[in-house]
């Protein structure tokens, strides 16, 4: 099974592009992420993190 699909990728032209593009995307995304990390306000963090501990928007969920 593993023969029939290395034979059959090593018949596409430019097959090495695509494991190169994957890693860039992969790359990029992470680096996009940590960018927006470091530049999130710091207001918005605390809100964020608060937001389990609020009680003024707990449902109530006894049956």
């Amino acid at each position: 099974m593993l023969k029939f699909v290395k034979s059959h990728m090593e018949s596409i032209d430019g097959v090495a592009t695509y494991p190169m593009l994957s890693l860039l995307i992969f790359f990029v995304f992470f680096i996009l992420l940590f960018w927006w990390v470091f530049t999130a306000s710091k207001k918005h963090v605390q809100e964020m993190s608060e937001l389990p501990l609020d009680n003024n928007n707990q449902q109530n969920l006894d049956l």
